[in-house]
């Protein structure tokens, strides 16, 4: 963050101010953005190759694909001589698909461990001496689809947050990903069909559970 905001702040400062001091061939600003964009890079670089936790490469990925080159680069004062400069990304491409790869694993796990859990605590729910909630007088497991729902499309939304191809590829895993949640789901709401009958509340469960197929839906 301190270097970005240098970087903008003095390249500014040299579009402004500077550069009209220098003959045009002189080419001041391509120089001083050249140098901070490789100090930026080698910097961007270094951290890349460290092990880092996941919340770092989210950030360093947000970086590489939209703060410097969006924010930064696009800033209304330096886009046209920055589109002169052509500087470039701040990591390579093998090593931003490196980062991408860890992102994409580790964010894969999340949701499926955080689908897993959800699951876990609603066939717990069905087990307990207790009345589902209702929801406009309706029997509902609202919770079930709430998580569920929020943990893939905020999985989703971040994603694509830091570029829309990564974004198409945790899609791609999700909408596998689902499903198989479902078939889980269903499964273990048979298992209960057949083995909980003499529960004591089996029919509100039961009309909880098949309201919540228009949510998932």
């Amino acid at each position: 963050l301190h270097m970005g905001k240098t970087m903008k702040e003095d390249l500014t400062v040299v579009v402004k101010y500077i550069k009209q001091l220098y003959p045009p061939e002189f080419s001041v600003f391509s120089t001083y953005a050249e140098l901070y964009h490789n100090y930026f890079a080698s910097q961007a670089n270094k951290t890349a190759e460290c092990h880092l936790e996941d919340k770092d490469i989210y950030l360093l990925l947000s970086w590489v694909h939209n703060i410097y080159p969006k924010d930064m680069r696009k800033d209304h004062a330096l886009a046209e001589e920055l589109e002169k400069v052509k500087l470039g990304s701040l990591l390579p491409s093998s090593l931003s698909k490196k980062l991408e790869k860890k992102y994409l694993d580790s964010e894969e796990a999340t949701v499926k461990n955080s689908l897993s859990r959800c699951l876990s605590k609603e066939i717990q729910r069905w087990k307990e001496d207790q009345e589902p909630e209702k929801l406009n007088g309706h029997f509902q497991s609202e919770l079930l689809a709430i998580i569920v729902i929020q943990s893939i499309y905020g999985s989703q939304e971040r994603a694509k947050a830091i570029s829309a191809a990564v974004g198409e590829e945790l899609s791609r895993w999700l909408w596998k990903e689902l499903p198989a949640f479902l078939r889980s789901y269903r499964d273990a709401f048979e298992d209960f069909k057949e083995k909980s009958k003499k529960h004591r509340y089996y029919k509100p469960i039961l009309i909880a559970n098949v309201n919540n197929c228009w949510n998932f839906r």
